[in-house]
């Protein structure tokens, strides 16, 4: 492994990782059940470097903006390296976001390159403002008609001089991180070159990827935990990328075994949808058979109290382990609640969930379960060099989590008074709520900004879905979270809600919100609505106060009072 102390910038370290360990393999691409590609990190070198290059002709250097806009594909991680090669900022760009999102999130960071493919491009409106000075696109057919500014990424000149590196220092900024698209006001996060090395330092001492590990890149490379997990992490250490275009259950599961699989990064959504798997699989069989392996699961159990042990889970549970390749190793999951009895379930199979908690603000994870014991129950205890407080408490223990680390973020982009409401003396609000244990464990119970992550790992602002129920016959009408007003609930249960105030007489509310819903994408849309008769509290400007809004609502209703879509 690539120690991190020594750099003063990710383009330092991915330089020196693609000579380090330039005979192993780096990048896998499969598509269906075929491999289609793979690159040694030499040849990674060979094909992000001229691409540098031609960044360095459009006039990328230091503080430069670069938007990758993509599915997980090798092209990701080769030009994410050119652009930390020329010194510019990164901006990943959620590739499942709408057009008109990704396109918000562009006119908001102004790149000087955009880099994305194909199928994306062909949703952009044609013949609009140029998106960039320089967008380059893969997949692109040859002799498509493209504006001026609009390139093939296949056409990167091989014959151009060697690039010029640009060093930077850790002080400096690495990335632009947007949290789940807005049709509100975009909040970019900035993050430093020394956010991402030394979250790097401190998670390679728990779970080092290393030559012959090859990692599963499932989740958006634009994701906090597979930016680091599926690409610092194991460019710095040597080991594999496999990246499968189609993600339909059993193309995934045949890349598993294919390649050896060693580790994955997951979203509860998925870690659900491998226990569903497991025990469809297990209805299959005879009673003695379901019988059988319960106990083998038991024992397994017991085996590994005190910790993992591979060796006898795979003996043990040897159909399960090779349904999942036969070499996984650990399952890294988080972005959202995972659910206690479903992680312990995958331990008890031999199969750890190494759960752990973080935010954009503060680079992948604050705290992490060690497996040392394994311990379903909490988010883990703090990496090293972060200090957590909880501030507010109540009687019994519960507060709002405050943290102090090398890896908090610089500020959001052009919003000073957010960031000083984020950064507070060094400290950041997380406006997530919880209490630690006598071990240091952090248990989280809610949350205090209006919000909610769903099971997929998305961040999403009751404001930014107002949009799509402009039109309501009502007075006037706000979206909330109901975390936010009531709670202390389950963070499992937390929904969207919209609040209407004196709807028209004769109107059918619940079907026209039900009719309006069609318009976001299912994670987006709210699960209940209620009535409210007072007007809302607002600002001068005629913003709703919305935590004023909160107080008022919990104060006058339960939350039993919303009535829920598809309900009398």
């Amino acid at each position: 492994m690539i120690s991190a102390e020594k750099y003063t910038s990710l383009g330092e370290l991915l330089r020196d990782s693609v000579i380090q360990w330039k005979t192993e393999t780096a990048l896998i691409e499969a598509n269906r059940k075929q491999e289609t590609r793979r690159y040694t990190y030499l040849e990674v070198k060979r094909a992000a470097e001229p691409l540098a290059r031609r960044f360095e002709d459009a006039g990328v250097g230091a503080d430069s903006r670069v938007a990758i806009c993509m599915g997980n594909r090798a092209a990701w991680p080769i030009s994410a390296y050119a652009a930390f090669f020329r010194g510019a900022v990164l901006v990943p760009i959620d590739y499942k976001l709408t057009a008109r999102e990704q396109l918000t999130l562009l006119g908001h960071c102004q790149p000087q390159v955009v880099v994305t493919e194909w199928s994306t491009y062909q949703d952009w409106p044609a013949n609009s403002a140029p998106i960039a000075p320089h967008v380059y696109v893969l997949d692109a057919p040859k002799g498509s008609e493209l504006p001026p500014f609009v390139e093939r990424w296949e056409d990167t000149p091989s014959d151009r001089p060697a690039p010029t590196f640009v060093p930077r220092a850790r002080t400096d900024q690495a990335t632009l991180v947007y949290s789940s698209g807005t049709s509100g006001q975009p909040k970019g996060c900035m993050l430093s070159h020394d956010n991402y090395l030394e979250q790097y330092r401190t998670l390679i001492k728990l779970f080092p990827l290393v030559v012959g590990d090859r990692y599963f890149s499932i989740l958006p490379t634009n994701h906090a935990i597979d930016f680091m997990c599926g690409f610092i992490g194991p460019f710095a250490g040597g080991a594999t990328v496999v990246h499968q275009r189609s993600l339909r259950p059993e193309f995934i599961n045949d890349s598993m075994e294919r390649f050896e699989i060693t580790h994955m990064s997951v979203v509860p959504l998925i870690l659900e949808a491998f226990e569903r798997r497991v025990r469809e699989k297990l209805e299959d069989e005879s009673e003695l058979a379901q019988h059988v392996f319960e106990g083998l699961k038991q024992l397994n159990a017991a085996l590994t109290v005190r910790g993992p042990r591979a060796t006898v889970s795979r003996r043990l549970l040897k159909p399960v382990h090779d349904a999942f390749g036969g070499h996984l190793k650990v399952l890294f999951c988080g972005g959202a609640y995972v659910d206690r009895a479903r992680a312990q379930y995958f331990y008890d199979l031999g199969i750890p969930v190494v759960i752990g908690y973080g935010l954009t603000e503060a680079g992948t994870v604050l705290t992490v379960n060690d497996l040392k014991p394994f311990r379903p129950d909490t988010v883990g205890t703090t990496l090293e060099g972060v200090e957590l407080e909880i501030r507010n408490e109540s009687e019994d223990g519960v507060g709002e989590v405050w943290v102090k680390s090398r890896t908090v973020f610089m500020g959001y982009l052009g919003e000073p008074e957010l960031t000083r409401e984020a950064i507070v003396d060094g400290w950041l609000r997380t406006g997530d709520v919880g209490w630690l244990d006598a071990a240091g464990h952090l248990h989280l119970v809610g949350r205090s900004k209006n919000m909610i992550v769903t099971p997929g790992g998305k961040n999403i602002y009751p404001e930014d879905v107002e949009g799509a129920f402009e039109g309501l016959d009502v007075e006037e009408f706000v979206v909330v979270s109901s975390g936010y007003v009531w709670p202390g609930g389950k963070i499992a249960d937390e929904m969207l809600v919209l609040v209407a105030r004196d709807p028209k007489a004769g109107v059918d509310l619940l079907a026209e919100v039900t009719a309006k819903n069609q318009r976001l994408v299912d994670f987006k849309r709210v699960r209940g609505v209620l009535v409210w008769d007072d007007e809302f509290p607002r600002t001068a400007s005629m913003k709703v106060k919305r935590d004023v809004f909160a107080q008022q609502l919990r104060g006058a209703r339960q939350r039993s009072a919303v009535v829920m879509l598809g309900e009398s």
